[in-house]
C-alpha cells in the first residue's frame, strides 16, 4: 500500500504566484508616489526650517548669511558657524531634494534680501514639484520647471 503525501500541486503554486505578482504590480506605484509626497513634504518642512533660520540669523548678525552653509555648525558660533540647521541641511540636499541659497546684495555691509529654491534631485522620482521661496518666507511652487517669485504659493 502506497500512502500519498499532501502538498501543494504545480498549478496551485503557481496561482498563488500569480496572486502576489498582482497585488505587488498594484501597490509598488503607490508605494514610489508616497514616497515622492513624503520628499515633498520634507523639502517644504526644510525650507520653512531655512526661512527661521535665516530671520534669527539676521536678528542675531544683522543681515541675512552669504551662504547657506554659514547657518549650520563647523565650531564654535559665529556668523559663520550659525548652529541654526543641522549640517546635512546645510550642505544643501535632504530626502531627494536640493536646496539652492542665493544672497542678495550688499548693500550698508548687510545682506538684506535672499532667494531659495529647493528642486528634485531626480525630477519625477524624488520629487514631482519644484519650490521657492524668499525672506518673505512665501513658499511658491511650480509642477514644471524652477520655481520663481511669481508662481502660486503653497495653500
Amino acid at each position: 500500500m502506497r500512502s500519498r503525501q499532501g502538498g501543494f500541486s504545480l498549478i496551485e503554486l503557481l496561482i498563488v504566484v500569480a496572486i502576489i505578482l498582482i497585488i505587488a504590480s498594484i501597490s509598488i506605484p503607490n508605494l514610489l508616489h508616497s514616497r515622492m509626497a513624503a520628499n515633498e513634504a520634507s523639502a517644504v518642512g526644510s525650507l520653512r526650517t531655512i526661512n527661521t533660520a535665516c530671520i534669527a540669523y539676521s536678528t542675531t548678525y544683522g543681515g541675512f548669511p552669504s551662504n547657506l552653509s554659514n547657518l549650520g555648525s563647523s565650531g564654535a558660533i559665529s556668523s559663520t558657524s550659525a548652529d541654526l540647521i543641522d549640517n546635512v541641511l546645510a550642505g544643501g540636499s535632504k530626502t531627494g531634494y536640493s536646496f539652492s541659497y542665493t544672497p542678495g546684495p550688499v548693500v550698508g555691509g548687510i545682506i538684506a534680501v535672499y532667494t531659495l529654491t529647493g528642486s528634485p534631485i531626480a525630477p519625477n522620482q524624488t520629487g514631482q514639484r519644484f519650490f521657492f521661496t524668499d525672506e518673505s518666507a512665501v513658499i511658491r511652487f511650480n509642477v514644471s520647471a524652477l520655481a520663481t517669485v511669481s508662481d502660486a504659493p503653497l495653500q
